[in-house]
């Protein structure tokens, strides 16, 4: 694996401030939001540079009972081909549910959500990185995620699942240290113990990232600083060994740059206190160990590897994550074994990330709305799951708060009229060709 060094998240918001950072070798740029015919001028300046660009894809759904949809791949590929990245990333959850295993409607969680740490998973999620890796151009390396909640009788723990996960594909690891803190809070896993089981050796990179405990329950926000326990981690990792790349994620609330630089040399800190207890220990870097080890098995031949998950492993799958998402976005009951406390809190927490990117993607919507759009949205989700993505999602929530008569202020009916009308259908309305006409005569008659 080659070395990339220190890396920071590339978002629009800090692009500017990203390109005048010191001492940053690579960036991360979220797949989805990027364009391979169009990419941003920022990206095309830094690649000049020579600073590496990796796609970090966060919609194939891995860990979902269906077998990884085909666009998908292609897009993601599409995007590690015009960025001339060495690999590209997803994640190990599922992000939708439903659909022709279980004859039940598609529903979208709009986040990442743990598979359950099963055998049966663990088959389905081999075979669905199999299928991705022999349509990606480039290596894959898969995340751990961060979860409020578990699933009852799991049979493995962290550490187990990603060992034999690599072990059985050749997949590389990005290991996000925020998430093992988060899963240390919410879910009470030891840190040290899931980084002792880890094939370390397989690391292509790792994350680090802020977020904030609320009533005992840590949200992994990427919109605070790094807290000390998530750096601790780190520096045990670093201990075990020299991770080919670290980077720092941040997604909100952006702070200036040089809190942004501050919060690297913490990372570097780290990082060196981590090195320093590998020195005195005498503890060299594992190497990788023939048969046994993600590097030693990416040379074996694919197609050996590879067998077909049956259809009853894929249903049984699909049947508990269906119910496990419809409880938390459709309003169903509680799968058994489920903490109902922690389960309510994902959903309140998926319903508000949903305003929020609707209100990023579709920022007309709170301007007309006003300070009502977000309990109007937050309505509207709770008896609406999602089925699409974001921008469906913010037309959805237009045209059915239109129906219902909404909003009360008469001038601010007719703009999300206007904005609904203009975005609902094939070709904005504005485009189209009667519409044209009119305007054209309009102007016509009124002389201008």
């Amino acid at each position: 694996m080659e070395r990339l060094g220190t890396g920071i998240g590339w978002r629009p918001e800090i692009a500017d401030a990203v390109e005048r950072m010191p001492g940053i070798d690579w960036v991360e740029a979220v797949a989805e939001n990027v364009c391979p015919g169009h990419l941003p001028d920022s990206l095309l300046r830094l690649r000049a540079r020579g600073v590496t660009v990796i796609p970090h894809g966060v919609s194939l759904g891995l860990g979902g009972a269906d077998r990884p949809d085909e666009s998908r791949l292609t897009a993601l590929a599409e995007r590690a081909e015009a960025l001339g990245a060495p690999l590209v990333t997803e994640h190990i959850a599922f992000v939708r549910a439903g659909g022709p295993l279980t004859a039940s409607p598609l529903l979208e969680a709009g986040h990442l959500l743990p598979v359950p740490r099963t055998r049966d998973a663990l088959d389905v999620l081999c075979e669905n990185i199999r299928i991705a890796q022999a349509a990606l151009p480039v290596p894959l390396a898969v995340e751990n995620i961060a979860a409020l909640l578990a699933w009852p009788g799991e049979g493995m723990t962290e550490g187990q699942f990603l060992y034999d996960l690599a072990d059985r594909t050749g997949v590389r690891l990005l290991i996000d240290v925020a998430n093992l803190h988060t899963n240390h809070v919410n879910r009470g896993e030891d840190p040290a113990k899931a980084l002792a089981e880890l094939p370390v050796e397989a690391i292509a990179y790792v994350h680090v990232a802020g977020g904030i405990e609320r009533d005992g329950v840590w949200h992994d926000t990427h919109a605070h600083p790094v807290p000390a326990a998530v750096l601790d981690i780190l520096t045990d990792l670093a201990s075990r060994v020299s991770p080919p790349g670290v980077l720092l994620e941040r997604d909100d609330n952006f702070p200036e740059p040089a809190e942004l630089e501050r919060e690297l040399e913490a990372i570097h800190g780290a990082l060196t206190k981590g090195w320093a207890r590998r020195t005195t220990r005498g503890v060299a870097s594992p190497e990788p160990k023939a048969g046994t080890t993600a590097e030693a098995n990416a040379e074996a031949p694919r197609a050996a590897r590879s067998s077909d998950t049956p259809d009853p492993v894929r249903q049984r799958l699909a049947l508990a994550e269906t119910t496990l998402l419809s409880a938390l976005v459709a309003g169903t009951p509680v799968p058994d074994g489920f903490d109902r406390v922690r389960l309510g809190v994902q959903a309140r927490a998926l319903g508000v990330k949903r305003a929020d990117v609707v209100a990023k993607v579709a920022p007309e919507l709170p301007e007309i709305l006003g300070e009502s759009y977000r309990a109007a949205f937050l309505a509207y989700a709770h008896s609406h799951p999602m089925t699409g993505g974001y921008r469906r999602d913010a037309l959805d929530f237009a045209g059915q708060l239109l129906l219902s008569g909404g909003p009360e202020d008469a001038e601010a009916r007719r703009e999300l009229r206007e904005w609904w009308l203009e975005r609902s259908g094939p070709v904005p309305r504005s485009q189209r060709p009667g519409v044209r006409l009119a305007r054209a005569t309009r102007r016509v008659l009124l002389g201008r």
